[in-house]
């Protein structure tokens, strides 16, 4: 086996291989979720992606709890986040770690993946009609929107499909209009004159 890794080669190498997968990993940030609080080595906060090299070195294991590693595995496992946690049971080369941390970006490349095709082929999204177009097309008149607190209800007019009239029925009537009947004047009388 070659020579084994510190935590600070391991998380400059680590560094390296996230950067040319396309990362932007901020070093050294404090890192506050999920009711967790502890020093993450390398961090991309936009992709919500890191690692966490656990050493003796830097009592990583006691900034990092047990209960607060079993809180980040379950935001993992809901999509929310990918962590690379390396412990430092068993002392690892350099060419170990750049394997496993290479399988763990493809995981990572292979869920992006996943969620962005099934985003594509998910229910397609349907534009709702709006209660006045959907009256319109079927001909019946839009109900009443509503009001809303300091807003007035304007009530429009809903122009109802016309129908359709044979020649034949067409008739010579003059119109409604016309057939109104007018008021009818008052005669004029004068008191003056009847006597």
């Amino acid at each position: 086996m070659a020579d084994t890794l510190t935590e600070m080669q391991g998380c400059d190498l680590l560094a390296r291989l996230f950067s040319k997968r396309g990362y932007t990993i901020e070093r050294n940030v404090v890192f506050r979720e999920y009711g967790v609080e502890f020093h993450i080595d390398g961090w991309d906060p936009r992709a919500r992606v890191g690692f966490e090299f656990l050493t003796s070195e830097d009592d990583d294991h006691i900034d990092l709890t047990l209960e607060e590693y079993n809180e980040l595995t379950a935001a993992q496992r809901r999509g929310e986040l990918s962590l690379f946690i390396i412990d430092e049971v068993e002392p690892l080369a350099a060419e170990d770690l750049a394997a496993e941390a290479h399988e763990f970006l493809d995981e990572v490349a292979d869920a992006i993946h996943a969620r962005l095709k099934a985003g594509t082929r998910g229910p397609k999204k349907v534009k709702k009609k709006t209660a006045r177009k959907a009256a319109a097309a079927s001909g019946r008149a839009a109900a009443k929107k509503p009001v809303r607190a300091g807003k007035k209800s304007v009530k429009k007019p809903v122009a109802k499909p016309a129908k359709k009239v044979s020649a034949a029925k067409v008739s010579k009537k003059t119109p409604k209009t016309a057939l109104k009947k007018k008021p009818k004047k008052k005669a004029a009388t004068s008191r003056g004159s009847r006597r």
